[in-house]
């Protein structure tokens, strides 16, 4: 058991490097094949790819093959949540990089990743809450494509449709209802819980502050947005009233 643990813990640094080898080569394939396109569309290709695929991984990871994060935190990583958080940690690695190298990202984002990379660094480095900081991965990575389906839109110039506006409500409800909603009771279990260290339990407090954080950058886009459409909305409805008072009284 003691040399399998060992082996375990030996083979995880080749899986993390392998892992930001390729997203790293698949960054480098989408820059070939997008050349007309900038380097912030090839990096966000990956960055959907990755979320797409981190989600549907740790979804199965939680839900499926367990353990359940709420009821078990703290316990044993299994082989599958070390993959997954292996596959996770290589891209977020390279991710933080392509942000430090072209100067992408603000503060906040860069902590959200650095936060990232020290909580999964940590599970594996114990052997243990693969279960929690899988499914905070989860709970994350949900809101990811449709995030860059945000960006892609307005690159495109489609944003400002309806197809813009059904993108933004589902990002909305889902980063309230995952990362705020869900996450807080996570965290409460995490709290509770006398299994998971002291250290697991501070990193998932700044994880959920962090979701906060974003959560009221958020909520003032959704107010702005709305009052914007709600403006437009009165100022059309001026218009056809203006219209139909001005028809009237030219038909007398």
């Amino acid at each position: 058991s003691s040399t399998c643990c060992f082996l375990m813990m030996a083979s995880m640094p080749l899986r993390v490097t392998c892992s930001l080898i390729s997203w790293l080569s698949l960054y480098t394939w989408f820059c070939h094949q997008y050349k007309h396109r900038s380097y912030e569309w090839s990096c966000r290709l990956v960055t959907l790819t990755h979320g797409v695929l981190a989600t549907c991984l740790s979804a199965y990871i939680g839900f499926i093959d367990g353990p359940w994060p709420l009821t078990h935190p703290g316990s044993p990583n299994t082989l599958l949540q070390v993959h997954g958080l292996c596959l996770s940690l290589g891209y977020f690695l390279f991710d933080l990089g392509w942000c430090v190298y072209f100067q992408a990202e603000g503060a906040l984002m860069l902590a959200h990743h650095m936060v990232s990379i020290v909580g999964i660094t940590v599970s594996l480095a114990l052997g243990e809450s693969a279960a929690e900081v899988n499914a905070v991965i989860f709970g994350s990575e949900i809101t990811n494509p449709l995030l860059q389906a945000r960006w892609f839109l307005r690159e495109m110039g489609l944003y400002h449709s309806f197809t813009g506006d059904v993108v933004d409500f589902f990002f909305v409800a889902l980063f309230t209802g995952v990362r705020i909603g869900v996450g807080a009771w996570l965290m409460y279990c995490e709290l509770v819980s006398p299994k998971p260290r002291w250290f697991v339990k501070v990193g998932g407090v700044i994880m959920y502050v962090v979701s906060w954080v974003f959560m009221v950058s958020i909520c003032r886009f959704a107010r702005r947005k709305s009052m914007k459409k709600y403006r437009a909305w009165r100022n059309r409805r001026n218009e056809e009233l203006y219209s139909e008072r001005n028809g009237h009284l030219k038909s007398h």
